[in-house]
This record gives structure tokens, C-alpha cells and sequence, in this order.
């Protein structure tokens, strides 16, 4: 099992912003902003490798815009601290998803007989075809 050190997220990459968020809440959802966006500037991260931030930038998706900021929305909770919480957690589950290099894939070729049951399913589906036509005039 291979052991991979933490990776640690600068505090200076991390920008929070609180607004208001949506929903059922009451009298407090008009005059108490909780739901946190977390704005993580991928291309400026410090820390992260190349092929770290690349993955992460395929990962993200829709998340990050063009300049390389990644915009993650946490509004779960009723509070402030638990929705920044969420909102860290979620960034740290996504950047240990890219941290694990994907596996490499080896060409594998087809064996004989599987070649061989591919020429034969073809043979079959030609005979049938051949079946379907109308007899030749000459034939007759």
C-alpha cells in the first residue's frame, strides 16, 4: 500500500466569501449570510505539482472558470463555520482525487481464438445476408 504525504493547501490561495442562502430558514434567511463560496486559485497554488493541478482542473469541470479559479458553494448548514468547513473539506476530498495518478493502461492484443470467433461470427451474419437475397436470373 503505498503512503502518500498530506498535501497542504496555502491559507493565502484561499479566498471565503459568505452570502445569503437559498431556501427555507425563516425570519434569519433574509438578514444572516451563511452559505460560503470558496475560491481557489488552481493556477497560482502553491504546493501543488503540475500534474496535480492539470487533474484537478479535469476534475473541477464546471466548477472553475477561465482563470483558473475553482468555485466551490457550501450552504448545507445553517452556519457560517460549518458551511467553510464543508466547503474545505469538499476542496481537500477533490485535491486528494487528483493527486492519485491514474493507472497506466498496457495494449493488450485479442487471442486466437478470439480472433477466430470474430471471423466466424462475421462468416455467419454473411451466409444470412446471402440467404435474404433474391435468386439470380440465370438460375432459374
Amino acid at each position: 500500500m503505498e503512503t502518500r504525504l498530506p498535501i497542504e493547501i496555502d491559507e493565502r490561495d484561499l479566498q471565503f466569501d459568505f452570502v445569503r442562502a437559498s431556501g427555507p430558514g425563516g425570519q434569519n434567511i433574509n438578514k444572516v449570510a451563511t452559505a460560503c463560496q470558496l475560491r481557489f486559485d488552481v493556477f497560482n497554488a502553491r504546493g501543488l505539482t503540475a500534474e496535480i493541478k492539470a487533474r484537478l482542473i479535469r476534475l473541477a469541470g464546471s466548477r472553475i472558470n477561465a482563470d483558473g479559479i475553482l468555485v466551490i458553494e457550501a450552504r448545507r448548514h445553517r452556519t457560517q463555520e460549518a458551511n467553510r468547513e464543508d466547503a474545505l473539506r469538499r476542496l481537500h476530498a477533490l485535491i486528494e482525487r487528483a493527486a492519485v495518478p491514474p493507472k497506466a493502461r498496457r495494449a493488450t492484443r485479442p487471442s486466437l481464438s478470439a480472433r477466430a470467433a470474430r471471423v466466424d461470427e462475421k462468416k455467419r451474419c454473411g451466409a444470412v445476408k446471402q440467404m435474404r437475397r433474391a435468386p439470380a436470373a440465370d438460375q432459374e
